[in-house]
């Protein structure tokens, strides 16, 4: 018997946000480990964005007892701009969903996301990501409010692989000032950052 991981978890979530026609978007570490992003991680951050129809229905495709899905926590969590999370109380995991309204918001990487492909133990779909640029963007958000070094690797990686030319059909493509955009709204102490890591990575 396989084990089960954290992921399985997040690979049904996933299945069920495209079954559902929920409006999502996976940023962050994951994202980014598609783009060349080195360092591993089990989470999957998902940004989503639902109506009162999709709450009910994806607290439905979670039911008592094995699942906590709470469609009155899903509500305020919107309204409140935090997020939510679906848990397996079987297993003693669970996905954390962002809602649009969570500040700093990330709408944007919503509505430019791309279709990627995730394989895992021999299965692969379709999932909906975040461009690289936004991954990047995203992370530029949040090391402005942790000064994380852990985001200024990650960017590194990516920029590496837009250097090295790893997947053509994206790295040819990225479009730097379109980031260059973005930090000027971040700030100088993100501007200075975007440019120490573009000269890092030689690009």
């Amino acid at each position: 018997m396989v084990e089960e991981t954290p992921f399985e978890l997040y690979l049904d979530i996933l299945q069920t946000l495209e079954r559902l026609d929920i409006p999502y978007v996976i940023i962050g570490a994951f994202a980014g480990m598609s783009y060349g992003m080195t360092r591993l991680t089990a989470d999957v951050d998902i940004v989503v964005e639902m109506n009162e129809e999709q709450i009910e229905a994806l607290a439905a495709a979670y039911p008592l007892p094995r699942f906590y899905a709470d469609p009155y926590q899903m509500r305020d969590s919107i309204r409140l701009g935090m997020m939510f999370n679906v848990i397996d109380t079987t297993a003693g995991r669970k996905v954390d969903l962002i809602p649009t309204t969570m500040e700093p918001g990330y709408g944007f990487a919503l509505k430019q996301r791309i279709r990627r492909a995730i394989r895992w133990r021999g299965r692969a779909f379709e999932a909906w990501f975040a461009r690289p640029e936004d991954v990047i963007v995203g992370k530029l958000m949040a090391w402005k409010e942790g000064r994380s070094f852990k985001h200024e690797q990650d960017i590194r990686d990516i920029l590496v692989a837009v250097r090295l030319n790893e997947e053509p059909e994206w790295t040819l493509n990225f479009d730097f000032e379109y980031v260059d955009r973005w930090t000027a709204r971040l700030g100088q102490d993100v501007v200075h950052l975007w440019q120490r890591l573009r000269a890092v990575a030689d690009v």
